[in-house]
């Protein structure tokens, strides 16, 4: 059975720094790409960033490229998302999802989180 389990989620002022992280389980961490994405209230889920299978390669929305950086760690089948200079419209809960392609789109992704909230406040 496949877990993403999310964590590092908080409350943190407006220009402050949060790391959340994603551990996986009942997969081969190695063989999926990995993804990270966001759901505002009363907006649809968008995606934030991706890494590819062997870390190398990653996208990110241009509304965090600069702020956010994306890595991974395959010894510990592990995903991190380390966020920045964060802003109020960052607010959202957080999902990491595992998918065998490296995409932004959703519905190329087969597993998913349960989420992590992160409040900004100004």
């Amino acid at each position: 059975q496949v877990q993403l389990v999310e964590s590092g989620g908080g409350l943190v002022q407006a220009g402050g720094s949060l790391r959340l992280s994603c551990a996986a389980s009942g997969l081969t961490f190695s063989s999926y790409a990995m993804g990270w994405f966001r759901q505002a209230p009363g907006k649809e889920r968008e995606f934030v960033s991706a890494i590819r299978w062997s870390g190398g390669i990653t996208v990110s929305a241009d509304s965090v490229k600069g702020r956010f950086t994306i890595s991974r760690d395959n010894a510990k089948n592990t995903v991190y998302l380390q966020m920045n200079s964060l802003k109020p419209e960052d607010t959202a809960v957080y999902y990491c999802a595992a998918g065998r392609s490296f995409a932004r789109a959703m519905e190329l992704y087969n597993y998913w989180g349960q989420g992590t909230q992160v409040t900004v406040s100004s």
